[in-house]
């Protein structure tokens, strides 16, 4: 079954009657005097935005914004992938495929798909035109949820590359960011042949095992390492749970909106260039929006299910890439980037430093990362 079929999202009032509803009754815990951001997110914080949630916040001006792009269903490997595809005015240019990761959805790309498919009405050379195909990973948003186990990095990179195939692409370029820099960078990997090019913001550089690799670092790459250490001890708890327990998590998640809203939202303050909030990064209705797609959708569990399912990937060492490969470096971005490191398993060509900027690049600075696209992928 390789039918591809328009969709649009349109979710039923009834739905948005009962998330108000259980925002109004939720039931809130206490909270530690003093401590800020210190044990979580904090209270007072929480509430003003479930608030704002439930009493301001528009889903329809919202769902009439994601519903100006093209988006499309189809069957692969059992499972439906959702994407959106977005072709270009310009006939000669480049196929691209964009990846999420978590807590991300398709959301992130709102305010970079318009520049990189027609650069001509937003101040660029038309040369730089991208076809976007932006799907949401099988688990994710209206990906989702899956219904078997085994949706690990070698499965969903062959589903975009059945996707790619159905939509007559051959030769395309790869991005992604989160668990889209894995994926991406494996798409290239398993499909050198029709992949020009793979750039990626944040890249996960495992320290090496070889002290003679890490005995020259410069006081920036160590410092990178040391930003690691930190993340595993003090960050990672969310990503050990998804990894071990998805399914008793999702119990949570899945019936509380504020429980969804607390797990995502403190990602969005300890992951972007923001000091005291999120919102400083990011539209606070960008962060609902993104939330609603895991809500509405009731995609928690499926979504935190890829920890598990590709806790083996991850730990296991990949053979080196032929791929031309291009890496954006964020300052506030998680993931660790020491050249010299990646540079083992991966062809990078082209590396970029910004001084502005976090995990969620599309959504905190649109223009460096749409102009780190435009300068890398045409010379792949």
């Amino acid at each position: 079954m390789t039918e591809i079929r328009p969709f649009r999202i349109q979710v039923p009032q009834a739905d948005l009657d009962d998330l108000r509803n259980r925002l109004a009754r939720t039931r809130w815990p206490d909270e530690l005097p003093g401590v800020g951001w210190g044990y979580g997110v904090p209270l007072g914080y929480l509430r003003e935005v479930a608030e704002y949630w439930r009493s301001s916040y528009d889903w329809r001006a919202h769902e009439a914004r994601l519903n100006e792009f093209p988006q499309f269903t189809t069957v692969i490997d059992g499972t439906k992938v959702h994407f959106l595809h977005v072709r270009s005015p310009e006939p000669d240019a480049l196929p691209l495929v964009i990846t999420h990761g978590w807590p991300g959805s398709i959301v992130e790309f709102t305010e970079i798909i318009g520049p990189l498919t027609d650069p001509r009405a937003h101040g660029g050379d038309p040369a730089d035109a991208f076809h976007v195909v932006a799907p949401s990973i099988p688990g994710f948003g209206f990906s989702g949820p899956t219904r078997e186990p085994g949706w690990n990095l070698h499965r969903i990179t062959t589903a975009f590359a059945v996707l790619m195939g159905r939509l007559g692409y051959e030769r395309y370029g790869a991005h992604g960011g989160d668990f889209g820099s894995l994926l991406s960078p494996e798409l290239g990997r398993l499909y050198p042949d029709r992949v020009v090019g793979v750039h990626v913001n944040g890249f996960l550089t495992l320290p090496s095992r070889d002290p003679a690799q890490l005995a020259d670092l410069t006081d920036t790459e160590r410092s990178r390492l040391e930003a690691l250490k930190r993340f595993r001890r003090d960050q990672r708890g969310y990503a050990l749970i998804q990894a071990t327990r998805p399914q008793t998590l999702s119990y949570g998640l899945t019936d509380s909106p504020v429980g969804q809203l607390a797990w995502i939202v403190e990602k969005f303050k300890e992951w972007t260039d923001s000091s005291q909030l999120p919102e400083e990064a990011v539209d606070r209705d960008q962060i609902l929006t993104n939330v609603m797609l895991y809500w509405l959708t009731g995609t928690a569990g499926s979504s935190a299910r890829l920890y598990k399912e590709t806790a083996h990937d991850l730990g296991g060492a990949n053979e080196p890439s032929s791929v031309p490969t291009g890496v954006a470096v964020f300052p506030r971005e998680v993931s660790v980037a020491v050249r010299r490191l990646a540079e083992h398993i991966h062809n990078i060509v082209y590396w970029s430093e910004f001084d502005r900027g976090g995990h969620f690049p599309a959504m905190e600075v649109p223009d460096l990362l749409v102009g780190d696209l435009r300068q890398f992928i045409p010379q792949s």
